[in-house]
């Protein structure tokens, strides 16, 4: 998963990834070239007592630093742009590609998993390019070519390294191969505390009212407690390896030191080709070093990869047709024929054999008791989840077949839940029509009964909204969200139980406003309120997942026992004790 994300991700990139191979391959031997004119130093100057040699060769080795410098800089510096441009590149292919989930793909993952996944994997996955282009790409350079330089000061010396660098390399692969269960269960123990600490935040109102906080706060502990001893079982094993590598590099330093003055003492190497033999063997163990601080990174960097490829892997339900109708008459005809709506591995439909027509000019209310699936019916109109059989058709044309944007763009949808976005009333208005012009924003705004409290707001139309429109009251929020559906002028409204905040005045108000406006437009109603729906053409019932009664409030009352028991209890509600 890992090289299929980097080979992906790093295709745009080629040219750069090139030039600071090219870089780090001029650096890292401008690097190793330092300790052989360093020994020459030793042998032919300081040995010999020629100080203009010491000179001519300690100028020429400050040329080289400067070269490895200057190579190190820029390849850092390419290393940099090329990481984060990829990190970039891959936030905006999960974002994209997780917008055009349906609610079933979004409800599998769950959106603090989502959250985690486009931020915090993604920058594990950055951190290792950013590394490998900085380190990875010296190490095998530098080790193949210290061993060469090494073999030219002295070979009889080279038994060493076969010692050397196994140890060490064996040694820290036994530690890493142990932290890749950490790192794959630490990020499980991430998405935990961002779902709990998501929820809290998103519930706080609710955790108040119950007293909860002690409950939550021991929730939010045991989560981050988990995620803590996690990362420090890891932790520990990660400590282990800088003492390990220093155990290793002091060791060899007194190995190479002990052997080498035997076979200077011998006279078969020189001090100057002794010191250059040492630092060549510091900078191939330093090398391995490297590469092993990566293979410490890439378990965790391939642990995110393989939860990212499972978001773009994941193809949504709702597929886009091969061939799909763009352009169709613009009838506001809805129909729903046969349709039956199942969640994979549920024992029972939440819909089946729904089928109702919905023409220009009328209004459709759907109304059934918690759990009969008219949140769903609603969800099938535009495309939020697909039907599992029968055909969901607008203007003669099943919505399957129609393009996507053709589709939405037809159809005004107030949610049960409705959401407003940071910015400001109109940047929120405008959601719906992103030309709307302040007066008609302005319109929508007094249709949807919501002119008076926006006037009163210091900034009118550009009042600050906060995130999920926090800073308005749950009346506030269905009334901007109705606006916003309004500033859109569709062919097809939905109105997910949008009138359900709202007092009966408010109501009754909005929905006689409401009729010129959708006069040629397609309305259906998902109520809980019989009031809401009382004028409604048609009145759909619906009771674990079926239809059970379809006609107007006068005729249903008399011919539906299910629809005559909900106005009883409502009116039964309302007579005061």
């Amino acid at each position: 998963m890992l090289i299929r994300l980097l080979r992906s991700g790093l295709r745009p990139y080629h040219r750069p990834l090139a030039a600071v191979v090219l870089l780090q391959f001029v650096g890292t031997m401008a690097s190793l070239y330092l300790p052989s004119l360093n020994a020459d130093i030793i042998d032919l100057g300081v040995a010999r007592g020629d100080t203009d040699y010491i000179v001519r060769t300690g100028g020429w080795m400050l040329a080289v630093s400067v070269v490895q410098i200057v190579c190190s800089i820029m390849a850092v510096y390419l290393g940099a742009r090329i990481a984060m441009g990829f990190g970039r590149d891959v936030r905006a292919t999960v974002f994209g590609h997780v917008n055009r989930f349906s609610a079933r793909e979004v409800a599998r993952f769950g959106a603090p998993s989502l959250i985690t996944r486009n931020t915090n994997d993604v920058q594990q996955v950055q951190m290792l390019v950013l590394m490998s282009c900085t380190m990875l790409v010296a190490a095998p350079i530098m080790s193949v070519g210290g061993v060469a330089m090494a073999l030219r000061e002295d070979v009889g010396l080279s038994w060493l390294m076969l010692v050397c660098v196994p140890v060490l390399a064996i040694a820290l692969a036994l530690i890493i191969r142990r932290m890749v269960p950490g790192f794959r269960l630490m990020q499980t123990r991430i998405d935990t505390v961002n779902r709990v600490l998501r929820e809290q935040i998103t519930g706080i109102r609710v955790v108040r009212a119950f007293v909860r906080e002690p409950y939550e706060t021991r929730r939010f502990g045991t989560a981050n407690a988990e995620l803590t001893a996690t990362a420090l079982r890891t932790g520990r094993l990660m400590a282990l390896i800088f003492p390990v590598v220093m155990l290793v590099l002091n060791v060899s330093s007194v190995a190479v030191l002990w052997f080498g003055a035997q076979r200077v003492d011998a006279g078969a190497i020189q001090i100057g080709a002794l010191t250059a033999f040492l630092q060549y063997l510091m900078q191939i163990l330093m090398a391995v070093m490297m590469a092993t601080f990566m293979l410490m990174m890439v378990p965790r960097a391939a642990v995110c990869a393989e939860r990212i490829e499972e978001v773009l892997d994941t193809e949504s339900s709702v597929v886009p047709a091969a061939n799909p109708v763009a352009e169709t008459p613009a009838h506001a005809h809805l129909e729903l024929r046969n349709v039956r709506f199942q969640y994979p591995g549920a024992a029972e439909p939440v819909l089946r054999d729904v089928s109702f027509q919905v023409t220009p000019g009328t209004t459709t209310a759907v109304i059934g008791s918690t759990g009969a699936g008219k949140t769903t019916l609603l969800s099938l109109i535009p495309r939020l989840v697909d039907v599992t059989a029968g055909a969901v058709l607008v203007d003669g044309v099943d919505v399957r077949e129609l393009a996507p944007d053709q589709l939405w763009r037809r159809i005004g949808l107030v949610p049960q839940k409705p959401y407003l976005f940071t910015g400001t009333v109109a940047s929120n208005l405008r959601y719906g029509n992103p030309d709307a012009t302040d007066d008609e924003l302005w319109t929508a705004l007094e249709i949807a009964q919501a002119r008076d409290f926006v006037e009163a707001m210091p900034d009118g139309l550009d009042a600050p909204i906060a995130q999920g429109g926090t800073n308005v009251s749950g009346g506030q929020r269905q009334r901007l969200a109705i606006a916003r559906a309004l500033v859109r002028q569709p062919e097809i409204y939905l109105f997910d139980d949008s009138f359900s905040a709202l007092d009966l005045g408010t109501d009754a108000r909005l929905r006689a406003a409401l009729r010129p406006i959708t006069a040629e437009a397609a309305v259906v109603i998902v109520a809980q309120r019989v009031s809401t729906i009382v004028d409604a053409d048609q009145i759909i019932v619906l009771e674990d997942g079926g239809v059970v009664g379809m006609g107007r409030h006068e005729d249903l009352l008399q011919t539906c026992p299910t629809y005559a028991e909900i106005v009883a209890s409502q009116q039964t509600a309302q007579v005061p004790a």
